[in-house]
């Protein structure tokens, strides 16, 4: 994954075109290596119990962290969309962009094809197609240690209302739906605590390059 550096408060941003990385596997992923404009790394397939596990007894192997994608739908009026998670799921009452980690079914020739995880968990989650956005050709990488959140900013040709009516129709016809509720975020007075760092920094930095 070609890259360029800029810097973040959280972790580290890095602007990025042509995504795919050259791994193998799903789930978590090791030995990160942001070198020159590339961000390379290597995925290992595990089951989600253990996943957990290494998630909620605090990230007990540091060499290993949780690599995935995030569509960051960003509407006309400026107006960024996340949406909360359901008490059924893992993250519950945790507000995101949609986003999920990669499972086998992204592989692709040998590699993990994050644009079609972020494309197939959005489907899922919202019932946006590819054919209702418009993907921007770079990604913003958010490393914390723990995670390496991929974001792209995926435009969608209507007010961020407009766009919260649509999706919760969408949720209203699931029987069981991933997300509880849709959050516009429009400035910085729109952020909470339920949003994880790696979100925040992302949108707080692109509020900034609009001032």
């Amino acid at each position: 994954m070609p890259v360029q550096r800029s810097g973040i408060e959280l972790g580290q941003e890095i602007n990025a075109s042509q995504p795919g990385i050259d791994a193998i596997g799903n789930r978590d992923v090791n030995d990160p290596v942001f070198a020159g404009e590339r961000l390379s790394a290597s995925y290992f397939e595990t089951d989600f119990a253990s996943f957990l596990a290494w998630r909620d007894w605090g990230f007990a192997d540091k060499d290993v962290f949780n690599g995935f994608g995030m569509g960051a739908l960003r509407c006309t009026d400026g107006a960024f969309v996340l949406g909360e998670m359901g008490q059924h799921t893992s993250t519950a009452g945790r507000i995101y962009f949609p986003s999920g980690t990669p499972d086998l079914d992204d592989v692709r020739d040998g590699a993990v094809d994050i644009s079609g995880s972020v494309a197939r968990e959005l489907e899922e989650e919202t019932g946006l197609a590819p054919g209702d956005y418009r993907s921007e050709p770079d990604w913003h990488c958010v490393y914390t240690g723990a995670a390496l959140a991929m974001i792209r900013i995926l435009h969608v040709d209507m007010t961020g209302d407009a766009l919260r009516a649509r999706i919760e129709a969408n949720l209203a016809l699931q029987q069981l739906p991933e997300l509880t509720a849709i959050h516009l975020v429009r400035g910085t007075r729109d952020l909470t605590a339920a949003m994880p760092g790696f979100v925040t920094a992302f949108i707080e930095a692109q509020l900034a390059r609009q001032t």
